[in-house]
């Protein structure tokens, strides 16, 4: 929607820095990407490069526009072992976190998403806005709009606040220790 600004583009690095901090061995990184949001997947495909780069890391892009290409992916990682899974802020991506977290577990392989609700569902952290309170304000413009607001009037609209969420149990079934210093930032932390 046109004046609100999610930013999820723009915390690849620090997602991606977060993911390295809990596992700090992690030197392979997957990342998968959906090709039927070309202009997102290959910016954030750069950015999570350019980010891994500098911390070392090498990434392999992977892409999935349907559940068995998730499956797909998956058994290439089976193949190739990452050390960890970083997957693209996409809704479709959204709309798979069962599955991506139920392989993720299944492939001991830690997990690093955009939003709470991959979390929620067995994924092992997320770092981004509350796509809840993003919605919600995505609403409020709307209605502005709606009320007779002139879009080219109104300002654009961004989260002020981010949340880290850490699945502590997710990560107890992948043999990881979380460090104390990441549990104190985190905004949540599901046991």
């Amino acid at each position: 929607m046109t004046g609100v600004n999610f930013l999820l583009g723009e915390l690849q690095a620090k997602r991606l820095d977060l993911l390295h901090e809990l596992v700090p061995r992690a030197k392979r990184m997957a990342v998968l990407v959906n090709p039927a949001n070309p202009g997102r997947a290959n910016a954030m495909a750069n950015e999570v490069q350019t980010a891994a780069q500098a911390m070392g890391m090498e990434t392999r892009i992977l892409s999935a526009g349907s559940a068995d290409e998730i499956n797909d992916a998956f058994a290439a990682f089976e193949r190739e072992r990452p050390d960890a899974l970083f997957v693209q802020a996409d809704p479709f991506f959204s709309a798979r976190r069962v599955q991506l977290a139920n392989l993720a577990s299944r492939h001991v392989l830690p997990s690093s998403f955009s939003v709470r609700e991959n979390v929620e569902a067995g994924g092992l952290m997320s770092y981004g806005p509350s796509a809840l309170v993003a919605f919600r304000e995505a609403g409020v413009y709307a209605g502005r709009i709606l009320k007779g607001a002139r879009v080219a009037d109104l300002p654009v609209v961004q989260p002020t606040r981010f949340e880290l969420v850490i699945n502590l149990q997710t990560a107890r079934l992948l043999g990881l220790e979380v460090p104390p210093t990441l549990l104190a930032r985190a905004d949540e932390v599901i046991e």
